[in-house]
């Protein structure tokens, strides 16, 4: 039996779509293009005002989550913890980000700008500054807006709510139950084919700048097919290993090595380039950004027409491939993303990233205009069209040149592969629904695709086709991302009231009748024995007591037991809402030396010690129960579910009762 987990919805509409359109690319490259170009230029002209609203909207709509009340919600549990540490979270996401684009365009963009008749003869400290301020609004805080909205949505709607991990779940409180059927699948089948057609076209436009840094290193005699086909074979060979090892190992090793080799590059040009003018033109150019921030924001060129191509040419086209690949990003950052806060998110996707490549591209683009000023009179300038030996003529205006030449293209050997093995990873979890676990073919299969398409597109010429088309795909994804917008606010403003609910004052049973009683229990010594010995006695007659007074009121009322750890549930089954459950495990408990050491203060031999946690059948957060009574108890489960009845009643709240499907999350 052949095994599979690729769910036929997604899969088979989507690979039928993908070779259609590369078929056509390849076997008529010319027409495609000029075919697909023409539909991207009148989107560029008559429609551009969308593209300029639409990353707006997702600016201002994640610096406004960043200072709100929402900041402090988690993707995930109230109680879960990130799966990954910060400096290995930031470099995967900053990998799968943009972190080749840098390699690509850290010197070619600023120079092409600097070079630019659009910025007219002015004095060349003009040209200077315009080139870096552009550059700056190209790769900062704009373009990651749009794949932090993604990541955010499917993180929150993943890891918040319960539901897969995928594009389809992010409009749950639009769609409610539809998301599970053909609208569901149109949504995934559209990120699938996005994504890639995104990793594709990079892929063969990467091919060729290491094809090129290898011929100006004599490495390789030309830029010849051959050679590509190498390429692409090693490099997509290399991102099946790293993707079959998962995101734990092959990519996060992978991304933390290359973000330690960027810093190292990085130094290297600033230390040996121009040094003090590199750390002043930085200074000045983040406020000459700052200072233009709403104009750039804004700016559409409408009164300037000669402006206008340049403006299609360059910011539009960014909007639009930032955009169009968003799903693959915001799915990869998503994945990596569970337990933290939205406002520990946001920051790390939104200013981390931007402030990054402001200094990269500080030092390189700025260090480039220097030396083309200074030392090659021009002789940089005249290689601005040629992006893909620009970097490597670059360096020879440094010591070293040959060292630094090795090292960029190893890092862009490594961007690659974290690149392809991260989008290989995202494909095949799209094309199974997040299937848990996958046969390893399939992952084969994603790659052979990818190098073969590359590979036919790079030879027949048909990989600007391919890139016609997905920046084609991202004016209706804006759209797409609008909704999501619309989706996560409901959902969050749902979150926030549903977790902040306080009890009624008539179910509060607290009282100081027993508070000698109460002392002792607060001295006492808790090892496990003594914990596990409450739940077993005093939390077992009150959950058998209310069990039958329920069923006295024709409620039907389970007891779950568990021994390791020492766990009693009671639980009422529903069959459309989810269920009500109050549970007490035996949990422990870290105290501090201070505690142990101190004379006047309740005594405890060792550092661990534990508590009856009491939990429930939602992400909210657990407490600590041991000095109930049996009657305070019996109390306290009364309260929540009173509360319980109360919330479901409430049409609002329907996305926390009818998503998670009914499984208890601790």
């Amino acid at each position: 039996m052949f095994n599979t987990t690729l769910a036929k919805g997604i899969f088979l509409p989507s690979i039928i779509f993908i070779s259609l359109v590369s078929a056509v690319a390849v076997l008529f490259p010319d027409a495609a293009d000029d075919a697909l170009n023409s539909v991207k230029s009148f989107i560029f002209v008559n429609l551009n005002w969308v593209y300029i609203w639409a990353v707006t909207l997702f600016v201002v709509f994640l610096v406004y989550l960043l200072f709100s009340k929402y900041g402090n919600i988690r993707l995930g549990d109230n109680d879960s913890l990130p799966e990954h540490s910060f400096f290995s979270w930031v470099a995967m996401l900053f990998s799968a980000g943009m972190g080749i684009g840098l390699m690509y365009f850290g010197v070619a963009e600023p120079m092409q700008h600097y070079t630019s008749e659009v910025f007219g003869l002015d004095h060349y400290v003009n040209k200077a500054k315009n080139a870096q301020l552009y550059t700056f609004f190209h790769w900062g805080i704009h373009a990651w807006a749009i794949y932090g909205l993604v990541g955010l949505s499917l993180s929150y709607f993943a890891y918040r709510i319960k539901l897969p991990l995928s594009l389809r779940s992010c409009f749950y409180p639009i769609l409610k139950n539809k998301t599970d059927g053909g609208w569901g699948n149109l949504i995934d089948v559209f990120a699938l084919c996005s994504t890639f057609f995104g990793i594709a076209t990079t892929l063969g436009f990467g091919v060729v700048q290491i094809n090129s840094g290898l011929q100006v290193l004599n490495i390789v005699p030309d830029t010849g097919f051959i050679y590509q086909v190498i390429i692409v074979g090693t490099l997509v060979s290399l991102s099946v290993i790293s993707a079959l090892t998962g995101v734990d190992k092959g990519i996060k090793i992978l991304s933390n090595t290359n973000v330690i080799l960027v810093v190292c590059l990085l130094l290297f040009v600033l230390i040996l380039g121009p040094t003090v003018f590199l750390i002043g033109s930085f200074t000045e150019g983040l406020g000459n950004y700052i200072n233009n921030f709403f104009n750039l924001t804004f700016g559409t060129h409408v009164y300037d027409r000669a402006v206008l191509p340049w403006f299609y040419d360059w910011t539009i086209l960014y909007w639009a491939w930032w955009i169009s690949w968003s799903p693959y990003v915001g799915l990869f950052i998503a994945k990596i993303s569970k337990g933290r806060t939205i406002r520990e998110f946001i920051f790390a996707v939104l200013v981390l990233p931007s402030l990054f490549n402001f200094i990269w591209m500080t030092v390189f683009g700025n260090s480039a205009i220097w030396f083309d000023i200074n030392v090659g009179k021009g002789a940089l300038s005249a290689l601005a069209g040629d992006p893909d030996a620009l970097m490597f003529r670059f360096f020879n205006y440094l010591p070293l040149s040959s060292v630094a030449s090795f090292a960029t293209i190893l890092i862009v050997i490594i961007f690659f592969v974290t690149s392809a093995d991260s989008g290989i990873f995202v494909m095949n979890n799209i094309a199974t629904k997040n299937a848990v676990k996958s046969p390893r073919w399939q992952v084969v299969l994603w790659g052979a695709l990818l190098a073969v398409l590359s590979l036919l597109l790079l030879n027949a010429g048909g990989l600007k086709a391919l890139q016609s088309m997905t920046l084609i795909t991202a004016l209706p994804f804006s759209i797409i991302m609008i909704l999501f917008i619309v989706s996560l606010f409901k959902a969050l403003s749902v979150d926030q009231s549903y977790y902040e609910r306080s009890f009624s004052r008539a179910t509060v049973p607290w009282s100081g009748r027993l508070w000698k009683q109460r002392l002792q229990q607060i001295v006492a010594t808790k090892d496990r024995g003594y914990v596990d010995h409450f739940i077993n006695s005093k939390v077992k007659e009150a959950f058998e007591e209310l069990q039958a007074e329920f069923a006295q009121n024709g409620i039907s009322a389970s007891i779950n037991r568990s021994q390791k750890p020492v766990r009693l549930e009671l639980e009422i089954k529903y069959d459309i809402i989810n269920n009500f459950l109050y549970g007490v495990a035996t949990a422990p408990k870290t105290v501090s030396d201070y505690l142990i050491d101190e004379v006047n203060l309740p005594k405890v031999q060792e550092k661990g010690t534990f508590y009856p946690r009491a939990y429930f059948g939602d992400s909210r957060e657990s407490y600590d129960i041991q000095y109930f009574t049996k009657n305070e108890l019996i109390s306290d489960v009364l309260k929540h579910y009173d509360r319980f009845l109360d919330i479901v009643s409430e049409e609002g709240n329907e996305i926390f009762f009818s998503a998670n499907r009914n499984e208890v999350s601790e």
